[in-house]
């Protein structure tokens, strides 16, 4: 059976801002934007066929704290890129909190937007 996600996006009220954010605590070195369907997209890296995701600056969409909470692969362990977060210009919410030994880790940050994000890592 194929994955019910496979595709995501976070708006943005200032793409320039938040690429700046996300390209800080992942350490990209640059989100590809490009316009579509009346606003501005940066596209987090992407390899293969797996979920992909954009951050997505249009009028039909607003940050939230409150909207659905996605989690963003933070690779084997997601202590360094959470450690970005402030410097960056973001708040941390939730630190780093094991869910169970074979699930791992989350924590979650409220973005430069005001969005609501969760990191996930086995470690």
């Amino acid at each position: 059976m194929a994955n019910v996600i496979n595709w995501f996006e976070i708006p943005v009220d200032d793409l320039d801002r938040a690429a700046a954010f996300y390209e800080a605590i992942f350490e990209y070195d640059s989100m590809y934007r490009m316009e579509m369907g009346g606003g501005q997209m940066a596209f987090f890296p992407m390899e293969g066929e797996g979920v992909g995701g954009a951050l997505t600056q249009h009028e039909m969409m607003r940050p939230s704290p409150h909207g659905v909470l996605v989690y963003l692969n933070a690779g084997d362990d997601l202590a360094p890129i959470l450690g970005r977060v402030e410097d960056a210009g973001g708040k941390i919410v939730m630190p780093k909190t094991q869910v169970t030994e074979e699930i791992g880790y989350i924590a979650m940050f409220i973005d430069t937007e005001g969005n609501r994000i969760g990191l996930h890592s086995p470690h």
